[in-house]
């Protein structure tokens, strides 16, 4: 497969280039280029196939070219020792959870395999530095998957306020390969930074400069998988229209299910899931798009004015106005709505959902007794209710499982490096431990 730019189809470039160079020199954003079809593989697997499994059949179908069944195989036991799991919960309505790997956060799938392609793509000697921008959960996850990978350095950049669950002895300076920095601004500084890294291409060649957020295809187009796992999960059982209902805040998880369905995954639709930060409302009814600044919500990971794949959604709809105007949803959840309905979820079903996982909960729920009559949604749960233990225990009167890597994640620890949102600052703070 190839991939061109949201700004230019003529331009095309390999995976490898689309991974490792991460950003067009247009300044857009990577796209698939070309189709392909995965019908005749997923559709002839069933409830026992693995999640490892499905990643090492269809990665090098999609991949064909740069990854072989072979080292398809080796990314995907290096990358997955955890998988979702598809939980139904009555005949309209079933739960993906995206919670299990070992950060708690969805973000877990996709930057594991990134980090594992990496890693197979730079072999022998190459080398790479990502640059990742975090509200805290994405950091995390990118400090484990990337942890002692050969051939690459991790860049974390987060906002003002404590910084989580990381490792010091991964640490650059204590001679691991992981670099968390503090920006004196917001995740959008963070975001904007990052974007100034990349246009400075002396900058992003001196370091050979990628990133592990969604503006890497490569971090986005796994989250492809565990669509089609959801549905080789259900199809034995599958009665009427398949919907997803996705929280979007970022609006990777829904580009992905639209890219899923591009690949032949057979659902009808997708409920773009929005907290108050209801930043696409009036997109996805055909106005135009206005950045905005975020308000704080429960679900605060959604809490974005200003989505990193708008770029690729818009791409999206140009290309296929049709499909999104009859096959993506949009709901607003507030917090009073998102309570409810993590009440509901524990009264009516007994499962703990996270704000996050109860916004799209909510929004399925609206369609299914307003638009969908016979149909089934999957809801994608994105973060562990462990995570909002306080909050999860006073709303449904009983405490979530945690473990204890998950209360480790809690820990503060102070960052390398507290730098202004400049690219002079963040150079000098990166020349200054390497």
């Amino acid at each position: 497969m190839e991939f061109s730019s949201t700004r230019s189809k003529e331009l095309k470039v390999s995976f490898r280039d689309a991974v490792l160079h991460c950003l067009p020199p247009d300044g857009g954003l990577y796209v698939p280029a070309s189709l392909v079809d995965l019908r005749p593989f997923f559709l002839y697997m069933d409830s026992e196939t693995t999640y490892p499994e499905l990643v090492a059949t269809v990665a090098p179908v999609l991949l064909q070219g740069e990854l072989n069944p072979i080292s398809a195989a080796r990314v995907a036991e290096s990358a997955f020792s955890f998988e979702p799991e598809l939980k139904r919960l009555d005949h309209n309505l079933s739960v993906l959870e995206l919670h299990n790997g070992p950060t708690g956060v969805f973000k877990d799938f996709g930057i594991a395999f990134l980090a594992a392609v990496m890693e197979e793509l730079l072999k022998p000697q190459g080398h790479a530095m990502t640059l990742t921008a975090t509200t805290g959960r994405t950091g995390v996850s990118v400090a484990h998957a990337f942890k002692g990978r050969t051939g690459i350095t991790a860049v974390i950049l987060y906002p003002e306020g404590h910084v989580r669950g990381l490792d010091p002895a991964t640490f650059v300076n204590n001679g691991g390969n992981i670099l968390p920095i503090q920006i004196q601004g917001t995740f959008d500084d963070c975001q904007r930074l990052i974007r100034d890294a990349f246009e400075d291409r002396p900058f992003a060649e001196r370091y050979g400069l990628t990133s592990a957020n969604t503006i890497n295809v490569g971090r986005l187009l796994p989250q492809v998988f565990y669509f089609l796992y959801a549905f080789i999960k259900i199809k034995k059982d599958l009665h009427g229209d398949l919907l997803f209902s996705v929280p979007s805040g970022n609006f990777g998880n829904l580009i992905a299910g639209l890219y899923a369905w591009k690949f032949g995954l057979p659902a009808n639709g997708f409920i773009a899931a929005m907290n108050s930060n209801d930043t696409f409302g009036d997109f996805f009814r055909g106005q135009s798009f206005v950045p905005h600044t975020p308000v704080r919500t429960l679900s605060h990971s959604m809490d974005v004015g200003n989505p990193s794949n708008y770029e690729r959604l818009a791409a999206f709809y140009n290309e296929a106005p049709a499909v999104m105007k009859h096959m993506v949803y949009s709901e607003k959840v507030d917090d009073e709505a998102t309570l409810a309905a993590m009440e509901r979820a524990w009264k009516r079903y007994g499962i703990h959902l996270d704000p996050h996982g109860a916004v799209g909960f909510a929004a399925a729920e609206r369609l299914l007794a307003g638009d969908i009559e016979d149909g089934h949604v999957v809801v994608l749960s994105t973060g562990h209710p462990a995570k909002y233990s306080e909050l999860v225990t006073k709303v449904t009167g009983k405490a979530p499982i945690t473990s204890d890597t998950l209360q480790n994640l809690q820990k503060e620890v102070a960052p390398v490096a507290v730098i202004p949102a400049r690219l002079d600052a963040l150079e000098s703070a990166i020349a200054g431990v390497l």
